[in-house]
């Protein structure tokens, strides 16, 4: 046999042994996918990783990709065999693995019922990827060691956003690219396309309008389509599994001046009956506020398609309503 393929041979064992799903204490069931075999994770360090939540039936519950920020947490001392610190004890900086907490065992030992969103399931899923494994230097006192990790992870959280941000434009040009439209650009940086132009007579700041919009996500979810995160529209919010909380549909009171930046310049750009499609960078949407329940992440441009259905000309009232944001979607 050629020595290339004794070699070829042998990594395939080896890659098949890293993903053969194991079994830990507790009923933990785990998969190393990758693994840099170096220090495991002890109690008292300080970890960051990207990671995956999802039951049984493989619906993602919660996920770090979506706002591009890994969690950063101290790994505390295990309460059982088979929890959730004891699982990360079996990895290392640099690993991706899946692992299986056991619900029963967690509702064992806890004394209390399965977490409501998977009453149904035996298993919670875990997809993670360890990023960084912060540990205590020898002899190191703790305040030493917590001041060092708050610098480490405050500038490593500022490069964070500072990559985020430049990352943007791309995303905005990739989203009008695949959207197949063609923009123009506000001095702002609003990039936007006039669908119906609506009534010479625009709004200014101070008007109070009657809008009807939807608010979507630029980045596609797992199943490829751009999230909707809140619409005057009933079957679109229907549609997207909004949790609506018996709101009322159809056109929404807006004052121009009363919600964030980019929004009220959008109300500006066409006239009544006029209907506009706009990209807002983040800096004119949420900014670094994240708005989780809509599942807008931290630097997140978003994309608006707004009617104005009737403009009513004069002072704004002291209480102006900022745009709404539905709650999260239904699982």
């Amino acid at each position: 046999m050629k020595k290339s393929l004794v070699i070829l041979l042998a990594a395939t064992v080896g890659l098949a042994a890293c993903n053969r799903e194991k079994k830990g204490p507790g009923g933990l069931l785990y998969t190393i996918h990758h693994s840099d075999s170096k220090d495991k994770i002890k109690e008292g360090d300080i970890v960051k990783m990207d990671f995956v939540q999802k039951n049984d039936k493989d619906s993602v519950f919660f996920s770090t990709y979506e706002n591009g920020i890994p969690q950063v947490f101290p790994v505390g001392k295990k309460s059982y065999a088979g929890d959730m610190n004891d699982v990360l004890y079996l990895f290392a900086e640099g690993d991706s693995a899946t692992f299986k907490l056991n619900l029963d065992t967690m509702a064992f030992y806890q004394k209390q019922p399965k977490p409501e969103p998977f009453k149904n399931d035996k298993y919670m899923t875990f997809t993670v990827k360890i990023h960084k494994v912060f540990k205590k230097n020898a002899n190191e006192p703790d305040s030493v060691f917590h001041k060092r990790a708050n610098e480490y992870f405050q500038k490593d959280y500022q490069t964070t956003m500072d990559n985020m941000k430049k990352a943007e434009p791309a995303k905005i040009k990739a989203y009008i690219a695949d959207k197949g439209l063609k923009t123009q650009t506000t001095p702002s940086g609003i990039e936007y396309v006039v669908v119906k132009e609506g009534t010479a007579e625009k709004a200014v700041t101070g008007d109070t309008l009657m809008v009807n919009y939807t608010g979507s996500l630029i980045k596609k979810d797992a199943k490829g389509k751009y999230k909707v995160f809140d619409s005057s529209d009933e079957k679109i919010a229907k549609e997207a599994k909004l949790q609506t909380g018996g709101r009322t549909f159809g056109p929404t009171k807006m004052v121009v001046g009363g919600s964030i930046p980019g929004f009220s310049e959008a109300l500006t750009l066409v006239g009544k009956g006029g209907k506009v499609t706009v990209i807002l960078p983040s800096r004119l949407a949420y900014g670094e506020q994240p708005i989780p329940q809509a599942g807008i992440g931290v630097n997140t441009p978003l994309a608006f398609d707004i009617e104005i259905v009737d403009i009513i000309k004069g002072k704004a009232p002291i209480a102006a309503p900022p745009v709404p944001v539905a709650a999260a979607p239904k699982k």
